[in-house]
């Protein structure tokens, strides 16, 4: 049996650029996709903090250390320069797998720089 796992996870990313005319998918800093193991043109699913929408798409790479989240094609109407979002990648592992798995949790300060990561969520208070 194999279980759908978060893989990635990039918190409170903020959207930098929003290009309807280009070719559809996210552009997502070279160096961010890197460092959370998110692969270019590997399925992502977004989260719009600000209104909402939650959609799928794909990444691509931006440059390097550009801070870029561009969400592009028809999505561009699912979020706009400044929006808030996360991004999310998952992998389907089987039962062996699981025993020592975490995923990969990235969170970024207004700037879109990484302000820390980390590989476990913490419990949620009541």
């Amino acid at each position: 049996m194999h279980i759908n796992m978060l893989k990635a996870k990039l918190h409170r990313a903020r959207v930098t650029h929003s290009e309807l005319d280009y070719e559809g998918s996210c552009a997502i800093d070279g160096k961010i996709l890197d460092f959370s193991g998110i692969r270019e043109y590997e399925q992502i699913h977004i989260y719009n903090i600000n209104n909402g929408q939650r959609f799928t798409t794909y990444a691509i790479r931006a440059e390097e250390g550009s801070g870029v989240f561009s969400i592009n094609g028809a999505a561009a109407r699912l979020a706009c320069p400044g929006d808030l979002i996360i991004i999310a990648a998952f992998a389907s592992l089987d039962e062996k797998e699981l025993k020592n798995y975490k995923p990969t949790l990235v969170y970024f300060d207004g700037n879109n720089k990484i302000s820390h990561s980390s590989h476990s969520i913490p419990v949620q208070a009541a």
